[in-house]
This record gives C-alpha cells, structure tokens and sequence, in this order.
C-alpha cells in the first residue's frame, strides 16, 4: 500500500520525526512504499484565503495550484498517516492549516469524500494518559480530531493514537517510538 506519511514539526530532529521515522521504516518492512510530505521543510503554507476557501453553491470549484498539487500528492497514495505534536490539545497550526487548505468541499467531504479508506493521526503527547483523562483532554481530541475531521470526510479506517509521556523522561520516548514502530507494523 503507498501510504502519505505527513509531518508537522519545526525541528527535524524532534521525537516527533523519530516517531514518523520508526512508523515508516516498520510500515517499510511489511511492504509499504512510504511518501513523506514534511509540511515544515516544504514551506506550506497553511493560511486559508479566498482562493481555497469552500464555496458551498460550487462542489466542483477549482482551488488554488498549490491545493491541486497536494490533493494531486494525496490521490497517488492510498493511505494517510499524520505524525504530529500536541499542542494546546490539537495538533500543530501548520498540519489544521494543511486540512483547512486542502480537505476541502466538493473534494474531501460534501460531494465528494476523502479518496482514503484508511487515515491514522499519531499525536506525540507530553504528558501521561492519566493527566489527559482526568480532564477529558483525550476524548475531547478524539471527538475533535477523529469524528470531526476524519470520520467526517467519510474515511472508515480511522485512528487517533495518542502516544503519551514525551516531557516526562524516561521511558517516555522509548515508549513512543516502540509504539509508534508497532503501529508501522500492524498497519
């Protein structure tokens, strides 16, 4: 399966590009092919104007070159796979911002849906699975991310894994990348 790996992080060197490098490299060995759209060093640009926002009495507008090339890069794919930070809860500006461009009416939801069956989030989270129930954090994302965004574009795979303990030491890390190798493999 060709599966879209998308990452959103200011550094290259972040446990957040680890965890995408060791999903990929376990997806890799089960015989995925693995495209990787690293949305910070390509220079997206996740601001929504004019050009791209939806046009509700127009499914079938055409949206800006920069839109078309990454829905062009989505529809070669046959899966999605977004390794990203939580920040404030959500993920990065830059990867809602990539969403907001480029999942849009007529093509990812409305008319149309997403063209994948199958999009998984994998989001680096700093604290434990316990700090984020006992304030809801955990399902309020899943109700965020997962139905309102995946689900709403009509994928039937979808996933949210939270993986936990980023900024709290050992073995937080190593628990992430073990994870997140895990999930390249079952994939």
């Amino acid at each position: 399966m060709k599966i879209l790996l998308v990452t959103a992080h200011p550094r290259s060197d972040s446990l957040t590009f680890a965890a995408a490098k060791a999903f990929a490299e376990a997806a890799q060995k089960k015989g995925h092919e693995i495209e990787v759209a690293d949305l910070m060093s390509e220079g997206f640009d996740p601001v929504l104007l004019q050009p791209d926002e939806p046009d509700w009495a127009d499914p079938n507008k055409l949206y800006s070159a920069a839109v078309q090339s990454e829905m062009a890069r989505i529809e070669r794919n046959e899966a999605t796979v977004m390794v990203f930070p939580v920040w404030w809860w959500s993920m990065p500006a830059l990867l809602k911002g990539w969403i907001d461009r480029v999942w849009n009416n007529g093509w990812a939801y409305g008319d149309r849906t997403y063209p994948h069956n199958r999009a998984w989030m994998l989001a680096v989270a700093g604290t434990s699975a316990e700090a984020y129930a006992k304030r809801g954090y955990d399902e309020a994302m899943r109700t965020q991310l997962e139905t309102g965004i995946l689900q709403y574009c009509g994928i039937r795979e979808t996933r949210l894994e939270l993986l936990f303990g980023s900024i709290e030491g050992a073995p937080g890390p190593k628990t992430i990348l073990e994870t997140a190798r895990r999930l390249g493999s079952e994939f």
